[in-house]
């Protein structure tokens, strides 16, 4: 079963926060203390995880902005165009009804 945009986006920050906690794990662990670069590792590992926590912030954001805008347009159309959206709906009844009584 598919997930909606917003349950995915609903998803998203724990999905996140698993792959995160997943990675902190692989990186604390104590038998890479010894490697010297371990510790620049972990700092750009936080800090890609930081970057790409906020890009997934900033495009939910954006998603949902422009879904928004887009039913606010809808709503617009057709409280400014009510018998097309009537005649569409219609058309579309008359399709879908035709469509099933040939079953």
């Amino acid at each position: 079963m598919t997930k909606s945009v917003s349950e995915t986006i609903a998803h998203a920050p724990s999905d996140l926060e698993k792959l995160v906690s997943d990675l902190r794990g692989l990186v604390d662990s104590k038998t890479l203390d010894s490697l010297p670069e371990i510790q620049v590792l972990r700092k750009r590992l936080d800090e890609g995880i930081e970057s790409a926590r906020d890009s997934a912030v900033r495009a939910a954001r954006e998603a949902a902005r422009q879904a928004k805008d887009a039913a606010m347009a809808a709503d617009q159309y057709a409280h400014d165009e009510p018998w097309r959206v009537a005649g569409a709906a219609l058309a579309a009844g008359a399709v879908i009804g035709f469509l099933l009584s040939r079953r």
